[in-house]
This record gives C-alpha cells, structure tokens and sequence, in this order.
C-alpha cells in the first residue's frame, strides 16, 4: 500500500560552509559558541516599542562558524552552548564580511542539544567580501 504523501515538505538543512553572500531561506541547526550585547537600547521595564537589543553570537556547525546577529526576543533564545534551528535565515553583509540574521520571515527555535562538534577555525565571518561593481560594455 502507497504511503500518503504529507503535504509538508521536510526542510532541507544547510551547513556552515556552503553559506554564501546575497543567500537566503537557510536553515541551520547550529550550536551557540558566544554572544555578546553590541546594543541596548531602551529600558527593560520600559515599553516593548522602544526597547531594541542587538546581540552578536558565535554560532557553528561541524563545517564553521558565522556570526548569527540576535535581534529582541531571539538574543533571549541565544545561550552559549545551547543548539538552536534557525529557518529561513539569510546572509547580511556588515563591513563586507558575512552576518547571518533571521527577520520576521523566519524562526529562531531551541532546540535538543547537537551532537557534532563545532568547527571553530572555519570563522566565515572573518573572510572579507570586496563588492566588485560589473561594467557591462
């Protein structure tokens, strides 16, 4: 007998490695190395409007490392050694390195620890991009 076939397609996983700049819709099952607040703005007691948290983290997979930038409720979810799934993530470009971000299209979820080892001297946010402008003739 012919299984159903469910409607919901199984998500594909990305690694580390095969992120490259102007990418999106990844998804990744990283393990959080570090983060670190770069902004806090607001008060915590203050109204949720005004209040805007920026939280850079270390993430990685056993291919490499990127840095993911947390924004609000999901630098909540980023605890150093926790493993996350982000889904439809994508690749911002700061200072012509890449940033890995998740905006309201995609999902920041915790997640069961992983069971691979971090790759951490495959930093992709330490290799720098030269954004080259092509003169069509």
């Amino acid at each position: 007998m012919a299984e159903a076939k469910s409607a919901m397609r199984k998500p594909v996983f990305t690694k580390v490695d095969q992120l490259r700049p102007g990418t999106g819709g990844h998804n990744l099952i990283l393990k959080v190395a570090s983060s670190k607040t770069v902004l806090q703005k607001g008060r915590p007691d203050g109204p949720q409007v005004h209040q805007m948290r920026i939280t850079e983290c270390l993430v990685g997979d056993e291919t490499g490392t990127i840095v993911f930038t947390a924004r609000n409720d999901q630098v909540d979810l980023m605890k150093p050694d926790g493993t996350v799934i982000l889904r439809n993530a994508k690749i911002d470009m700061f200072k012509g390195s890449m940033r890995l971000a998740v905006d309201k299209w995609g999902r920041v979820e915790v997640t069961e620890p992983a069971s691979f080892t971090v790759k951490d001297d495959n930093n992709l946010s330490l290799v720098e991009y030269e954004l080259v402008n092509v003169v069509e003739e």
